[in-house]
Parts: C-alpha cells; structure tokens; sequence
C-alpha cells in the first residue's frame, strides 16, 4: 500500500496505520501514489467496470466490486453532455469512492466501519461493508430523505440519526472514528475515495476517443467528485495523454454556498464572516465548511473554471426539465443542469449523480425549460 500524507504540514503515516486524519492539524490525508499511463488501445478486451483502469487506481483486484462504473454518456444539446452516474450498483456516483474504502478496509480487518453522510455517501458505504461483510455504522443528519435512510439499513448498517445539520454529524462521526479497531471510512478525510471519483474522468477520456470536454460541470459541497476529477485530469496530462486540460465549472446552491463565496472573493480558504446556511433541497451539497476548502478552490483557479450559484426555484424546474427529457434525478443532482446558462458557451459534461427515487419530486412550480 502507498502512505498518507498531509498536504499542510507534511506529516507522513503508512496506510496499515489506518489513521484517519494528520495527527498534527487534524485535516485530511493525501494519497502518495504515482499512477501509470493507461494505454486507450489496450482497454477494448477488459473488465467493463471502472477496474478497467487499474494502472491509476492505488488497489487492484477488489473483492468488492458491484461492476461500479462504465456509466452511459448522453448527448442532451448541441454542447452538452451528461454522463448517467445514477446508473451504479446503489443509485449513485459515490459507488466509485466507497468501493475502494469497502476493499482498502477488507483488507485492514477492523473491527467495525463508521462513516457520516448526508446520504449517497453512507448508502454506497453500507452496500459496500455488506458486500465485504464488515460491521458497518452510518450517521446522518435526522432530516435525512426517508428514502435513503431506508436504503442504508436494508444493506444491514447500523443507523445513527444526528440532531442538527451536516456538520453536527459529522463532528459525532469523527469523535467515533477515534475509537480503537475502527477504520472511518471518510468520502472527505480519506484519499483513495478521490482515486475513485477520479475514474469518472477516465470514462470521459475513453468515451470521447481520448480527449476531453472543454468544461467539467460538478455540483460541489465536500468536492470529492472535483478533487478526484482534477486528479485524473492531472494523470492524463502528466502522461501526455491529453493536449489541454478541462475548465472545472462548480456548482453550489445559493443558500449554501461557502466555497463560491469565498472564490468569488479572492480569497484561498473558506471566509471567516461566511453566512450561515438556510435550507436546501440540494442536500448532497449543503456543506457550510468543507474540509478541503483550500483544495478545491485551487483546483478550480488552476483548471481556468469558476463557481456558480442556483435558486431553489432554478433547481425545481431543472429536475422538471430533466423528467421531461427522459431523466428522473435527485434535486442534488439537477444543480449543475440549473446552472446551464453559465457554461453552455462551451462543450461541457454534466454528471446526473443520484437517482430521482432517492428523493422524489422537489416540491415548487411546474416545469419550464433551462435552456
């Protein structure tokens, strides 16, 4: 196994250590880990799962895998694509991180996994743990959406309701992850959930002969499908297997929104006098203080992308409007597609990353088209 390292202070631990955070400052690990070049011609004959790349993952031959990713990318405009990650084993792209905690903690054997999720998240770990057959706890905000609190306890986790809002949960998730024999199987903290999510830009790569978009659109609230999407972006071009590299275009909802504020004003982390957060039915992405707010903020600024913003209003008639195309989306998962009039200048891909059945039909007006 590769090390964990801290990209603030530079603190180094082997992975078997199963830490889940730098010991010194308490922020989340990096990986280190050198992927090698994929070679496109030689992916025709394999595995048709997002292991098909297994030269850039950090573990190979997974026990675990549910045949997760290789998901469809559908022309919707003359400029805009949008790839189906809905379409994984548990209803989300989240599968592609949660596979590689699931087999990393196969293969550590503790004695129990906890995680903390606003939902996709803990649903994908807990199919993942019953897969692997660990112990596995999930906590989430009390105000959860029905459905995916029933998702995760039908894959046999144990389920903790936090009081409060995503932060709260978290903070319980993390005074667990300190016990003895537990691995915290962390979508923010730990790093091979970003060696995951980055697969979803090598799926672009194949699938657009490759080459990439102009634009990668990504609802953002912890940016772990931006930060493993600019890791991939960065292999490729180390490899020289792609000319120019993508603007990364992130999408926020307005009512919170830490990371665009911040962006917008200049500023390298979060903002001290940031407004609190109102509610949102993009509940994926309601994260006041991202843990890897300096990250991705980086990552956006060096990719020549920027953030954007959405109404509830734009968020209800954007899940409308995708119905009426034929695509039944989670109201997290219509942000970028609400956000269409900032990017559609350039070819872009859009992901559609949870299911519609995880949170039904946002309430509000009747559809309208976005473009």
């Amino acid at each position: 196994m590769s090390s964990y390292y801290c990209p603030d202070c530079a603190t180094r631990t082997p992975v078997e250590s199963a830490s889940w955070c730098c010991p010194d400052c308490r922020g989340p690990w990096d990986l280190e880990f050198a992927a090698a070049p994929v070679d496109l011609k030689s992916l025709s004959g394999r595995v048709n799962s997002m292991w098909r790349y297994e030269e850039a993952l950090p573990l190979r031959a997974p026990a675990v895998s549910l045949g997760e990713g290789r998901t469809p990318l559908v022309p919707l405009t003359e400029t805009v694509s949008v790839k189906l990650d809905f379409l994984m084993p548990t209803l989300s792209f989240k599968d592609r991180g949660a596979v590689l905690l699931a087999e990393l903690a196969r293969r550590l054997a503790p004695r129990r996994v906890i995680a903390d999720s606003s939902g996709n998240a803990g649903t994908a770990i807990a199919a993942y743990c019953a897969r692997a057959g660990l112990d596995c706890t999930v906590y989430v905000p009390e105000a959860t959406s029905a459905k995916k609190v029933e998702q995760i306890r039908a894959h046999g986790a144990h389920l903790e309701l936090v009081p409060g809002d995503r932060e709260a949960t978290a903070e319980a998730a993390r005074a667990a992850a300190d016990v003895p024999g537990t691995f915290y199987a962390s979508h923010v903290y730990n790093p091979y959930f970003l060696h995951g999510t980055k697969t979803y830009v090598y799926e672009l790569w194949e699938d657009l002969g490759g080459t990439l978009p102009e634009a990668i659109v990504v609802p953002v609230g912890n940016g772990t499908l931006l930060l493993g999407a600019a890791i991939g972006i960065g292999e490729l071009h180390a490899h020289g297997l792609i000319a120019e590299r993508p603007a990364l275009i992130a999408v926020q909802a307005e009512t919170v929104s830490p990371l665009a504020a911040a962006f917008h004003a200049g500023a390298e982390d979060l903002l001290d006098d940031n407004a609190p957060p109102r509610p949102t039915l993009a509940e994926g992405i309601a994260i006041p203080r991202p843990a890897r707010a300096r990250q991705i903020l980086r990552a956006v600024r060096e990719s020549g992308g920027t953030f954007l913003t959405v109404t509830e209003d734009q968020i209800r008639a954007a899940q409308l409007d995708l119905a009426a195309r034929g695509l039944f989306v989670e109201s997290t998962g219509v942000a970028c597609w609400a956000a269409a009039g900032g990017w559609t200048d350039r070819a872009a891909v859009v992901p559609l990353c949870g299911a519609g059945l995880k949170t039904g039909v946002a309430p509000g007006p009747g559809p309208h088209s976005v473009q």
